[in-house]
């Protein structure tokens, strides 16, 4: 199971973080991998200047948003299935 970890804290809740939740869980929905990926909010991944920060398990942060979610998801999650 692969773990997509999206900070919900002040700074990203304000640059899209459910946005970027709800990108997430349509593409899983779309691509069927309902039982290998799961989103679950985090509070603070310590990184407010990459807002939206996501981390994929033990990955670095990513800066993600509704222009580079589909690429993230190719190439960060994708990969680890």
């Amino acid at each position: 199971m692969v773990t997509i970890h999206v900070c919900i804290g002040s700074a990203c809740h304000l640059k899209g973080s459910y946005n970027v939740i709800n990108g997430l869980q349509e593409i899983i929905k779309e691509k069927s991998l309902e039982e290998k990926v799961e989103v679950k909010a985090a509070f603070c991944l310590g990184e407010c200047s990459k807002a939206v920060s996501v981390k994929v398990d033990d990955s670095p942060i990513y800066s993600v948003n509704k222009d580079n979610i589909k690429d993230f998801f190719n190439t960060q999650v994708v990969g680890r299935l």
